[in-house]
């Protein structure tokens, strides 16, 4: 709010601001006036009088009465004045020498004749400046507004904490499920390898038994092939045990190729359920939330990755009937605890 009249008070901050805002670097003015005539000794008492006008800040000028505005406006336009006839000096005007010598006097004189009039006003600017009660109250503001920060920052960080938590457990799984994943890759290499293997058993075992058919139906007419036909008894005996040895040759390779065959495809299951249980323990594991019923999947798990396994392909053997028993033991602690805790009570 301001005290005296608008119009007075838009004046005499104008005419404030104006000397204020002076630079006193241009009033030595030695690239026109030469060495003789320049202003360089201007300098010094110039900035005086401009630092004086700047103490007297311009929020102050709002409480003061058109009177005070007055005196500051006149002061103010005096000191501008004198900077305007340094400023204005010209070396042709007649005596330049005294009149240069007039108007440093002059600007020298200035300051003790305005401190003595602003200088009042200068200390109530300067008190009002530092209204302790007014930086009191800022303070207090710019406390609370850094305490609501902090705690908005410390909320922010709790928040970005959590998640960061979140992300941090999804990496350890990713990391997991990846370790399993390469763990698993074992057994798909040994699934693939085997697989390809028993279809090359597979084909070999059809050519030997179509090689097989077919000599059995050729041999019924061997002995009729004039080459071939037997004269005696002799003979006869040595064809025979050709054809037996031929036949037998030929059987055996179709059961050794029939015997590899179900080898690898029992070896390629195997292998595949091996992966298969590696890559689908841990949602089981996940899912299930006793203790003893995680014991026995993963005992399953255990099991089906590392115990014998039959396929069909193979004998079976008696591994399965010792599994079920660990996870019948695994399954009934829980059922004992939970009798023994309730005969306690």
């Amino acid at each position: 709010m301001i005290v005296g009249t608008e119009e007075l008070y838009e004046e005499t901050k104008e005419s404030l601001e104006r000397v204020q805002g002076f630079d006193v670097t241009s009033l030595p003015r030695e690239d026109v006036l030469g060495t003789a005539l320049n202003f360089d000794d201007v300098v010094y008492p110039a900035q005086q009088l401009i630092d004086l006008c700047t103490r007297l800040s311009l929020t102050a000028l709002k409480d003061f009465p058109d009177a005070v505005l007055n005196i500051v406006k006149t002061q103010a336009d005096s000191i501008y004045q004198l900077f305007t006839q340094i400023l204005d000096f010209e070396i042709g005007q007649q005596d330049p020498s005294s009149v240069r010598s007039s108007i440093i006097n002059n600007v020298i004189k200035g300051y003790p004749l305005a401190f003595t009039a602003l200088h009042p006003y200068i200390s109530y600017s300067l008190h009002r400046s530092a209204d302790f009660q007014t930086l009191d109250t800022e303070a207090r503001a710019m406390l609370q507004a850094i305490g609501d920060k902090a705690t908005s920052v410390s909320g922010s960080l709790d928040e970005h904490e959590s998640d960061a938590k979140k992300v941090l457990s999804e990496i350890r799984k990713v990391a997991a499920e990846e370790g399993v994943t390469k763990q698993a890759a074992h057994f798909h290499v040994e699934f693939e390898h085997h697989i390809e293997e028993a279809d090359k058993w597979q084909f070999r075992g059809v050519v030997f038994a179509f090689c097989l058919g077919l000599y059995a139906i050729l041999s019924i007419f061997l002995h009729k092939v004039p080459i071939l036909v037997p004269e005696n008894t002799y003979d006869a005996i040595q064809l025979s045990i050709s054809k037996f040895l031929i036949f037998f040759v030929m059987a055996y390779m179709l059961f050794l190729s029939m015997k590899n065959f179900q080898n690898h495809k029992h070896n390629a299951i195997v292998n595949k359920h091996r992966q298969n249980a590696l890559m689908t323990h841990g949602a089981l594991v996940e899912a299930s939330g006793e203790d003893g019923v995680r014991d026995a999947v993963l005992l399953q798990a255990a099991s089906c990755i590392f115990s014998p396994q039959s396929t069909g392909y193979t004998p079976s053997n008696d591994g399965d009937l010792s599994n079920q028993k660990s996870v019948v033991e695994i399954l009934s602690k829980p059922i004992v605890q939970t009798a023994v805790k309730e005969s306690l009570k």
